[in-house]
């Protein structure tokens, strides 16, 4: 072994035509830190039919911060630089021999890393995604206020009335993996065409688009899902008597009305129910509902959709025929216990624990519960249907019917992520595009193509703050989009230009 070297390597099976193990020496300058990975790639100069090309094959000389195959993928290394493999650079041939008989070459791990360093998250800038000004028929879509399994909300302007909508977004390759999804849907259609009641959700248009194979669904607009002032109080997970009592009797006009219509809901549930900026209770989603036929003497069905912790005993019994009505109405007693309490009347580790409890266990009253409305959710949540209160004796009942004080505080509706307290419009930055840019000229080019998507400049966040600093929040643009819609019937592009230059005067 030479003299000038500090240590040797053992290695076998280094060329495919030696088996044996084979001592390699090692070059250790003086100006060579120990503290610094060295690779050493063995040269096969030996010409045989099994190699392809130079063979190199990297040998670690000195214990590296990351393994052979990390190395080779490219891995962060001790010193908080990332490595790769192909960024290696050769240095002078190492004097010695190598396993396969060829010159052996040092290679340093350290010698040219990644341009990669260490920041803050806080120091990471992100660039928003380039806003696109879309029209689909009259409607300029805006920002998604709401996404789920099979379809996307979103915000909509009306170009004609130049009220606020929200358009449901569905694509039909994806309700076709949904059992009955076409079907759920073509239902809510169909049942929402006959419906006008001030609690429940209005629907304006449906837009079939055949070659992208999208369905849009346009209905009124709702700030926010009663679930989630639910979600936004942080213990206790309840609303204030007096303001549950409000959405209550509001869910149970609703649920009349629709009743009368020989309509059963089938999943009622504080996520199904939608809330205005004036505290109006919406229903939605009659994806899952029912029709009764109209020769129909009685209100029996035989099937059911509904989230497991709403549904009554009849369905966890697993009886074949039970009454519609009453099913709403222990829906309604469950949502009405879960608002006032935060909690529900029967909980279980799984969905079979689940329907035992609902089916056998008692129902067990909270303590703070005053006596009327404990009586009411007694009532409601009876486990015999045909002793579980009707819809007219809850109008009648005297929870409903007294006025509780304002004792707390209301619950609000949650900010927007970014702080929009009064949640206004996001169609608002896609008109200041529209404007800016063409002020009009290219609607007409975009009316020709639902679909086409024409693409503006970015609003920047000093945009965003100067739009609120200028007062352009929802009450005043809203009681302008009012005003215009209940006197101009002017052209769509008119208008457009018409709200865009009111707002710039606020």
């Amino acid at each position: 072994m030479d003299g000038k070297c500090g240590h040797c390597i053992s290695t076998s099976s280094l060329s495919s035509d030696q088996g044996q193990s084979t001592v390699i020496p090692v070059c250790t300058a003086s100006n060579t830190n120990n503290t610094i990975p060295i690779i050493q790639l063995a040269i096969d100069d030996n010409d045989d039919e099994n190699d392809v090309g130079n063979e190199r094959r990297p040998l670690f000389v000195t214990p590296p911060p990351i393994t052979e195959e990390e190395m080779l993928d490219g891995c962060l290394g001790a010193d908080g630089f990332l490595y790769e493999k192909s960024l290696l650079f050769e240095h002078e041939p190492v004097h010695g021999i190598s396993a396969s008989g060829g010159s052996a070459i040092a290679v340093s791990i350290q010698d040219k890393p990644l341009s990669y360093h260490r920041v803050n998250s806080s120091e990471i800038l992100y660039e928003k995604k380039r806003r696109k000004v879309k029209f689909v028929s009259k409607y300029l879509l805006g920002d998604v206020v709401g996404e789920g399994s099979y379809s996307k909300v979103k915000e909509v302007l009306d170009t004609e009335t130049l009220e606020r909508r929200a358009a449901k977004i569905m694509k039909k390759k994806r309700l076709r993996k949904i059992p009955n999804g076409e079907q759920n849907v073509q239902r809510e259609i169909q049942l929402l065409r006959k419906l006008n009641h001030e609690n429940l959700v209005k629907l304006y248009d449906v837009i079939y688009d055949d070659v992208k194979e999208k369905m849009y669904i346009i209905t009124e607009y709702c700030v926010a899902v009663l679930q989630e002032l639910l979600d936004s109080v942080p213990e206790t997970k309840r609303l204030p008597i007096h303001q549950a009592h409000g959405y209550f009797v509001q869910l149970v006009n609703g649920l009349e009305y629709l009743h009368s219509q020989g309509i059963i809901h089938k999943d009622i549930k504080p996520g199904n129910l939608l809330l205005t900026n004036g505290g109006v209770i919406k229903i939605t989603d009659l994806g899952v509902s029912e029709m009764l036929d109209r020769f129909q003497q009685d209100d029996m069905i035989s099937t059911s959709q509904g989230s497991p912790a709403f549904q009554p005993p009849e369905i966890a019994d697993g009886r074949a025929k039970f009454s519609g009505f009453k099913v709403d109405i222990w829906a309604s007693g469950v949502t009405l216990f879960n608002i006032t309490t935060g909690k529900y009347p029967f909980q279980g580790d799984n969905i079979y624990r689940l329907y035992d409890n609902i089916s056998k266990a008692e129902l067990t009253i909270p303590e703070e519960m005053d006596y009327l409305l404990s009586d009411l959710v007694r009532a409601m949540l009876c486990k015999e249907p045909d002793e579980r209160i009707s819809i007219q004796r809850i109008k009648q009942h005297d929870w409903v019917r007294k006025k509780h004080p304002r004792i707390e505080q209301p619950v609000r509706i949650p900010c927007k992520v970014g702080g929009d307290e009064l949640r206004s419009m996001s169609v608002l930055p896609y008109l200041w595009q529209l404007h800016n840019n063409s002020c009009g000229d290219g609607l007409d080019a975009v009316d020709d193509d639902d679909d086409e998507e024409f693409e503006y400049a970015t609003v920047s966040a000093s945009d965003t703050t100067e739009c609120s600093n200028s007062r352009m929040n929802e009450l005043t643009v809203n009681s302008f989009v009012s005003s215009v819609s209940r006197t101009s019937k002017q052209s769509r592009t008119s208008n457009l230009c018409k709200l865009v230059s009111f707002v710039d005067s606020i």
